[in-house]
């Protein structure tokens, strides 16, 4: 995996994303209650906290967790720094345990869209929503194309959306994003009224 994305809209970060599937992961299991350029800058912040250019599954599942969880304060890495370095470190945890923390195992042989799909709501951290987001990712951005995988990813596959990160590949379509997003916030807010 070695492709350019935009999500966190800082080069550096960007290229770790582009890179690392463990980044990658980590940046989508981050996108909660936090601005999603935040949420992907934290994989990056990190890898530059632990001393490394990537991040490891292996060194982050092993890892003291106190020692893990201050790694994402000061400035905070996310909204809730210690609920989500206990989140990272679970999801480290079963990539070591089923994938032998090759993160991008979770996809590599994935034979349909339906069966990686599956595979990512198994992961820690990842409802179905989150993993429908992540697998439009994968197909949009990354050449991970398993048949059926837009019918998979549900809404977020659909050709020409700007629903979610997957659609995300600069300024103007992060900023059709967001607008897409708070549309859809008022809607729901109407809907309750």
């Amino acid at each position: 995996m070695d492709v350019t994305l935009h999500l966190a809209q800082d080069p550096e970060a960007d290229a770790l994303l582009g890179r690392s599937p463990l980044a990658a992961l980590t940046g989508m299991l981050l996108d909660q209650q936090v601005p999603m350029e935040w949420a992907f800058k934290g994989p990056r912040t990190i890898a530059d906290r632990l001393g490394a250019g990537d991040l490891d599954a292996h060194e982050i599942a092993a890892m003291d967790p106190e020692a893990f969880a201050a790694l994402s304060e000061k400035p905070a890495v996310h909204r809730y720094p210690g609920s989500m370095a206990k989140r990272i470190q679970q999801l480290c945890r079963y990539l070591v345990e089923h994938y032998d923390g090759d993160a991008e195992a979770v996809w590599k042989d994935a034979g349909s869209g339906v069966e990686l799909l599956k595979r990512l709501e198994d992961l820690p951290g990842f409802g179905r929503q989150k993993a429908q987001i992540f697998l439009a990712l994968l197909g949009k951005q990354l050449g991970v194309t398993p048949a059926g995988w837009r019918e998979a990813a549900g809404a977020y596959g659909e050709s020409g959306s700007h629903r979610s990160v997957a659609d995300i590949t600069g300024p103007d379509s992060l900023a059709r994003v967001r607008a897409h997003k708070q549309e859809a916030k008022a809607a729901a807010k109407a809907a309750r009224k």
